[in-house]
């Protein structure tokens, strides 16, 4: 019979508002320690041998991802300047790559295709950076900046090899033009570290770009605790130590980033808190002068900015929430922006504004309503004045749908680049032709085999919570597998912080467990942002457990409808939702067949107690402050998975991690499983040694996950449910 690893005890001591707890398992925390290595080790080997028995299913199911994947594909061009842009996918390789052509008539909008004969090459494509290349040697491996000069002859590009997302920068010298005007060549012309220039600037976090004339890179870095807070000015061509700050942000609650508007008019520095915003913009005809605030920060008041020119008049589009808690549109003056504000679209209690992004001579808004996300497009006025008409709204004929904007780089595009998709809908690809309101489909992601979108249902359910609340449920599963009323086995996904909505979009994967006849549903519960920012507001801070009892809740409609069975239920969340997998593990272990928590945040009470550790005061805005208010502490300790283990019957439970994963750290669920066991919970851990937040890299690498992922929660049902 298997043993378990046994985790030596090493009683530390935590005191805070007269509340003396003992932490036997901290000393976990220490990563480089042999002991802590050795432990996770041996954790593996342990969940290497308990799941060996799925191996065949594992590779079952990564067999049916990887056979109804095109790996060898090619993404819709998109057009900026003078260039398409695109990725190309080869068969056999693990990464991206980034291509592009030039474009042979100024007045071209509409991308170029792929021949059958061409073997997904264009005409006069240029690679600019092969990811394969730049992973060879590296376990693990990330892009993050990808920014080009306006003439497209320079390249910054951020790379991160370890998975804690710090990225090195590298710029790389890029052709013109009229080096490769040729469009009928099959010639590709391939850039590698070759061409990259002298300058490395190492340590960074993701934001970085090139400014207008390509002679600055602007970068932002992290101070001790990962936050990051710095804004630098590195010139091409001179020492890396020489570059200049541009701004700090000395508040431990706010995080900064760089930018720069689409019009090419600003750049931008955005210093913002969970609560507060506060943007800086500066002229990119001087990019050496000083970053002017466009609306001094409040607490409590976020805004986003976006550049329009109205007749020959620069204006600001600033969507905020004061005093308009699903934020609204104003434009001001350029100028003058804290002069008069006119409003463009008023506060809605039943639309959550999202976001705006302004063109040369139109803006798209998105929003949320009844659940879903919608884009709608208003005309700028071409001589000065208010808006020309009301927005109009694209309309799609799903129940259940995501949509929203996709790359659109270009200020002086005639149309839009969107995605669309549903749970049975594989993700599509459209130009919205904005003179013509007319959407064009340019590319729908293929699916290969016998897939057939008509077997398949998606549907909404609603349950109560106990204070009245209903919580939307969305469902999918295939009508010859699923019979109504008869319960099937079913995967449940919950995350619900952040206001980060879990909308209904496609997954390959999961079509490995709805053709074994289970259902896929997602608990829209309070803290996500699916229904507005008071459903947000209603699962955080001290309203936190509403996220924990929706879920459950959630659980129990399914199961009173006979959808499902206890028997026959898994949970799954990852991040902030592996704490809620966490919790409901603890409030209600008889509802589930098995737990699935990913990168769970299990011991949010110590993490969120240390300052030091990475963006810990960052999340006060949150979770509250355990620190410093002892209603905060008492409040967590109640909820936190960690500490509120106790001598039940807990359902299996696999908990995956990454060790160098710098927003959930891995001390979290190795604490958390060595929990479980003192009171005979039967818990996995499966740690990720050379992987971060995300997960493995590699896309194969990441579909063999998924199927581990997908095999265990097979097993967690199987034994009751003979379609599987």
């Amino acid at each position: 019979m298997l043993t378990p690893p046994e985790a030596a005890k090493v009683p530390t001591e935590r005191l805070h508002h007269g509340d003396h707890f003992i932490d036997n398992y901290e000393w976990m925390r220490d990563k480089e320690h042999p002991d802590t290595l050795a432990h996770l080790h041996a954790e593996n080997a342990y969940t290497a041998a308990r799941t060996g028995h799925l191996s065949v299913l594992q590779e079952q199911i990564f067999e049916e991802i990887k056979a109804r994947t095109q790996e060898t594909d090619l993404s819709v061009p998109v057009r900026r300047g003078q260039w398409w842009y695109f990725n190309r996918t080869e068969e056999g390789k693990q990464y991206s790559i980034h291509c592009r052509v030039p474009v042979a008539d100024a007045n071209d909008w509409t991308p170029p295709t792929i021949a059958e004969s061409a073997a997904h090459q264009l005409p006069g494509e240029q690679i600019l950076l092969d990811d394969n290349a730049e992973a060879e040697g590296n376990d693990f491996y990330s892009l993050g900046t990808f920014s080009l000069s306006d003439d497209g002859t320079l390249l910054l590009y951020g790379v991160d090899i370890e998975g804690d997302e710090r990225y090195t920068l590298r710029v790389r010298q890029l052709g013109t033009a009229t080096d490769t005007s040729d469009t009928t060549t099959t010639t590709i012309t391939r850039f590698s570290s070759a061409d990259d220039l002298p300058d490395e600037i190492s340590g960074t976090a993701a934001g970085a770009l090139l400014d207008a004339t390509g002679r600055y890179v602007f970068s932002t870095t992290v101070d001790e605790a990962w936050r990051p807070d710095t804004v630098w000015r590195h010139e091409l061509g001179t020492a890396t130590a020489s570059a200049v700050q541009v701004f700090h942000e000395p508040d431990e609650s706010f995080w900064v980033d760089v930018g720069r508007s689409r019009s090419g008019k600003y750049l931008a520095i955005e210093a913002g808190s969970r609560l507060t915003s506060e943007t800086r913009l500066l002229d990119t005809s001087t990019p050496t002068g000083e970053f002017e605030v466009v609306w001094p920060r409040e607490v409590g008041v976020e805004y986003d900015v976006e550049h329009v020119i109205v007749g020959t008049q620069d204006r600001l589009l600033i969507v905020h929430n004061k005093n308009a808690i699903n934020f609204e549109l104003v434009s001001v003056a350029a100028d003058d922006a804290l002069g008069e504000r006119r409003i463009i679209l008023p506060h809605n209690e039943a639309v959550r504004l999202e976001s705006v992004d302004a063109f040369r001579d139109f803006v798209a808004i998105e929003y949320r309503r009844e659940g879903l996300t919608r884009v709608a497009v208003a005309m700028v006025p071409k001589h000065g004045g208010r808006y020309e008409d009301t927005p109009h709204e694209l309309q799609f004929d799903d129940e259940l749908f995501t949509v929203g904007l996709s790359s659109n780089p270009d200020w002086n595009q005639p149309s839009i680049r969107l995605s669309y998709g549903s749970f049975v809908t594989p993700t599509i690809v459209y130009d919205y032709l904005v003179d013509d309101s007319e959407l064009i489909l340019r590319k729908q992601q293929p699916v290969l085999g016998r897939f057939d979108p008509a077997l398949y249902t998606q549907r909404r359910e609603w349950a109560t919570a106990s204070d009245g609340t209903r919580v939307p449920i969305s469902l999918v599963y295939r009508n010859d597998l699923v019979e109504p009323g008869t319960p099937a086995p079913t995967l449940l996904y919950g995350y619900g912080s952040y206001e980060i909505s879990i909308d209904p979009g496609f997954a390959v994967g999961r079509l490995s467990l709805l053709d074994r006849g289970m259902i896929f549903a997602v608990a829209h519960v309070r803290g996500g942002g699916e229904l507005g920012r008071t459903w947000y507001e209603g699962g955080k801070k001290l309203h936190k457990r509403n996220t924990f009892t929706d879920f459950v809740e959630c659980a129990r409609h399914l199961i009173d409808i006979d959808a499902t069975s206890s028997n026959r239920l898994v949970a799954e969340g990852g991040s902030a939702g592996g704490l809620l997998m966490g919790a409901v593990a603890n409030l209600a272990p008889q509802l589930f067949s098995g737990i699935l928590a990913v990168v769970p945040f299990v011991d949010p009470l110590t993490s969120i107690l240390d300052p030091s550790l990475p963006l810990t005061v960052i999340e006060w805005d949150e979770w509250g402050d355990p620190l410093h208010n002892e209603e905060v502490y008492y409040y967590m300790k109640s909820y936190s998975p960690f500490e509120n283990v106790h001598d039940t019957h807990y359902p299996p439970i696999l908990a995956v991690t990454s060790l160098n994963d710098t927003r959930v750290l891995y001390v979290e669920p190795a604490k958390w499983v060595a929990r479980l066991r003192e009171v005979g919970a039967d818990a996995l851990l499966k740690t990720e040694m050379a992987a971060g937040h995300g997960g493995v890299s590699g896309r194969y690498s990441a579909w063999r996950e998924r199927a581990f992922t997908y095999a265990w929660t097979i097993d967690a049902v199987r034994g009751s449910a003979s379609s599987l």
